[in-house]
């Protein structure tokens, strides 16, 4: 039947206003949720490296000025016990310290393994000097780590000695599990005899940490730190 005008006007059903309204509110949790992932991705990949890198900083600044001093030397596992330099990686010095936890490597360092296989240190007569950093966040001081081939030099820096180290293996990905990488005699890159290696590890692929990235090192030769603190050829 045709509508006079005195009829009311059409009005919509209550339960479509309130779908209209549910639709909005989850559109509003939604766009929030985005942002608050986003802040955290950016804290995660850019505050954590900003923080890292001045704590590294400061703490390489203490063991350089102790070595300046001659305080403790290569044997200080507390303040670190040197600097691992890589050109391929481009990502300057790194100071290197006891153990691998998270209480160490988040403060944009490198650390040597105290477990499950302890590492050999560079003055040692052998064994395997193994290392990890992270790969982001953090300072990920190995985020370059694909940008090492073999040839490449490795040197680890001392207040008495350089270890010039040259990469003869890689391995893009491993289980996080696989011990073996770090073997006193790392049999995976090939090596079956007893030298002087160097093992750096991290995780794979970029923004995970479900494998191990491995690169191996064995050392060609050591150079005696001058007082001028001459570099290598390697690093100049």
């Amino acid at each position: 039947m045709a509508r006079n005008d005195g009829d009311e006007p059409h009005r919509p059903a209550p339960a479509r206003g309130r779908l209209a309204a549910t639709v909005g509110v989850i559109g509003e949790l939604l766009i929030t949720a985005g942002v608050l992932m986003a802040l955290f991705v950016v804290y995660s990949l850019w505050w954590t490296n900003v923080l890292a890198d001045r704590e590294a900083k400061r703490q390489s600044g203490t063991v350089r000025e102790n070595w300046a001093k001659k305080g403790p030397g290569a044997l200080d596992t507390k303040d670190g016990i040197g600097f691992l330099h890589v050109p391929s990686m481009r990502n300057g010095e790194v100071l290197v310290k006891s153990g691998t936890g998270g209480d160490v490597l988040n403060e944009g360092v490198a650390g040597f393994y105290r477990s499950p296989v302890k590492a050999a240190m560079p003055w040692d007569k052998s064994g395997n000097f193994t290392l990890a950093a992270h790969r982001d966040g953090h300072g990920a001081k190995f985020h370059n780590i694909d940008k090492i081939k073999t040839g490449d030099a490795v040197v680890f820096e001392t207040r008495d000695v350089w270890y010039v180290y040259k990469v003869y293996a890689e391995l893009k990905e491993t289980s996080k599990y696989n011990v073996d990488v770090i073997d006193p005699v790392p049999k995976e890159s090939g090596k079956t005899r007893p030298g002087r290696y160097l093992t750096l590890t991290t995780c794979t692929p970029v923004y995970t940490s479900d494998y191990r990235y491995i690169v191996w090192a064995e050392l060609e030769r050591t150079e005696k730190v001058d007082s001028e603190r001459t570099k290598p050829k390697e690093l100049r």
